[in-house]
């Protein structure tokens, strides 16, 4: 049986339309595991008594650790699976720290559509990463080359 995709494709993105992601809990195992697999291992994130030392008062988690999982929770909701060509642009503001603990999820938001001949578009997608308490941690945009329901190809 032939694969069918079950994201979105280019037509059926409209300006304003969101969604939320589901949730997903930081542990320490998390921060531990990206350290190792990065090699950042900035005391930041790593060392509990250099993090009650910090304007945080304990450790947090990577930056980038937040915003991979936040393009990963994005990808949960299936709206990209198997229809985007490909991820243009990510753009990004750092605004709070995340913590061991905290529950965080992704309000995506369509800001703009763009067609493009024979390939669909680009679609403009609008990210704010929430913890539980729905305070804004991160925000800022991804932009992706998403397939026209023809399909196509870029020229």
């Amino acid at each position: 049986m032939p694969y069918t995709p079950r994201g979105k494709y280019f037509e059926e993105f409209q300006v304003g339309q969101e969604i939320i992601s589901p949730a997903r809990t930081i542990t320490e195992a998390d921060i531990v595991n990206f350290a190792a697999l990065t090699w950042d291992t900035n005391p930041m994130h790593t060392d509990a008594e250099f993090g009650k030392t910090t304007m945080f008062g304990e450790r947090i988690a990577h930056g980038m650790l937040g915003l991979s999982y936040a393009i990963g929770l994005v990808w949960q909701l299936g709206v990209l699976e198997g229809t985007v060509i490909a991820f243009r642009e990510l753009e990004m503001k750092f605004k709070g720290p995340l913590k061991i603990g905290d529950t965080m999820h992704v309000a995506a938001k369509v800001r703009e559509t763009k067609p493009i001949r024979s390939a669909g578009g680009i679609v403009v997608i609008e990210l704010r990463v929430l913890n539980q308490r729905d305070e804004t941690l991160y925000q800022g945009s991804m932009t992706v080359l998403v397939k026209g329901r023809e399909g196509g190809t870029l020229q």
